[in-house]
């Protein structure tokens, strides 16, 4: 059985709809008229224990909504969840021992206490035993270094260091699941890169199973192995990271850097996409153009002082499969486990 099982979950929001001119807007006092939303339409997926999933989508797709409902923050209209056999929002309290959760824009972390106390506090909120308690505070002050600042107050922190002080909390009492929700949200390369390598070395140690949402293709490539794509609420795709990073297989980059050019690239199954004074960049087909053919041609008519070969980038992958859905067609799943 899965440790994850999200079985048909819809999620509707009922708002007010406001209507135009004085005169309706008067009415409405007596009379209100609503419109339903569906955050999450008919969505089904199971996770097991361990995992490193990836769960993205566009602004607006629901991923915050399943999140909050995995938590038990909020109750689905119609449908079942499941984590660890527990249902989330008839068993908070238990389902809280076994859930860490950190939100990218929203803080867990007391503004006037320096780290060391706020780690107390939560010590004693979760009754995590003392010995646990030192284990793991001396392993994630280690892993995320943050060596500097546990004696400092949180207003005293930089957004960096408080993004890891907020994962640390998340992970002292030992929970089973992480829910990273945008956890690198306007950080630096330096802070985001620690955090990926802690998040990938906490799986290994501890064997946390981990979904994470984030616009940042790099935190999917660099710490998931499976990626589960929603749009519209509904499920567009769910697959390994590998697999899917294979769909952009079907063609890649060669960027030519050179002294002079003789005459323009032609050939079929090779297109100029950046063009500058002493740097062309191609997209190139492999079913057109063999690499020795390409190279050979290119080798005739530059001077070359370097050729970069490369493939499509992750979120080059996900724009590709998003514009390629149009209108209403964008919520069908289209590739599955």
């Amino acid at each position: 059985m899965s440790y994850i099982t999200v079985d048909h979950v819809t999620r509707e929001f009922k708002s007010f709809k406001r209507p135009e001119g004085l005169k309706n807007a008067l009415s409405s006092l007596l009379n209100r008229s609503y419109e339903v939303r569906k955050a999450v339409d008919d969505l089904s997926f199971t996770v097991e224990k361990g995992e490193l999933v990836g769960y993205i989508g566009p602004n607006g797709a629901g991923k915050s909504t399943t999140i909050k409902m995995l938590t038990g923050i909020i109750t689905p209209t119609c449908g079942s969840i499941k984590t660890g056999g527990i249902i989330p929002w008839e068993n908070r309290k238990e389902n809280a021992r076994h859930i860490g959760v950190v939100f990218g824009q929203r803080s867990q972390l007391n503004w006037n206490l320096p780290m060391e106390d706020t780690f107390e506090l939560y010590r004693r909120m979760y009754g995590t035993e003392k010995v646990r308690f030192q284990r793991n505070t001396e392993m994630f002050t280690e892993l995320l270094e943050m060596q500097s600042f546990l004696n400092k107050p949180v207003r005293q922190l930089s957004l960096g260091q408080k993004m890891r002080a907020e994962l640390a909390i998340a992970l002292l009492h030992d929970p089973d699941i992480l829910y990273l929700d945008e956890p690198t949200i306007g950080l630096d390369v330096v802070v985001k890169d620690k955090i990926r390598k802690f998040v990938r070395e906490l799986n290994r140690e501890k064997k946390t199973t981990v979904i994470l949402t984030t616009h940042d293709m790099a935190d999917i490539e660099e710490i998931c192995d499976r990626i589960i794509m929603i749009d519209h609420g509904k499920l567009m795709l769910d697959q390994p990271v590998v697999s899917f990073k294979s769909q952009g297989a079907d063609q890649y980059y060669a960027e030519v850097t050179f002294r002079c050019c003789k005459e323009p690239l032609c050939l079929d199954g090779v297109e100029l996409i950046k063009e500058l004074p002493l740097c062309h960049t191609y997209i190139i087909n492999p079913r057109l153009v063999s690499m020795n053919v390409l190279l050979s041609r290119i080798s005739e008519l530059f001077e070359v002082t370097d050729i970069t070969i490369k493939k499509p980038e992750i979120d080059e992958i996900v724009r590709k499969i998003y514009t390629s859905q149009p209108g209403e067609t964008s919520g069908q799943l289209l590739y599955s486990k």
